[in-house]
């Protein structure tokens, strides 16, 4: 039988970086998210659960 992983959390762009402030496109681009649609898949951890925080209005997590 195969060992189960770590738990992963997917994290979607849902809207544009227009207008978005600097500190905002560069969470964004840490995360590995490039356009709008984009789906990137993480550990949730507390540095990439504190990421998401701050731009919460732009993601959605999808589990």
């Amino acid at each position: 039988m195969a060992k189960k992983t770590a738990d992963k959390v997917k994290i979607k762009l849902t809207k544009s970086l227009i207008g978005a402030t600097q500190t905002q496109i560069k969470v964004v681009k840490a995360l590995g998210l490039h356009k709008t649609n984009d789906v990137v898949e993480h550990a949730p951890s507390a540095t990439i659960m504190g990421m998401v925080n701050k731009i919460s209005h732009m993601v959605e997590v999808v589990e």
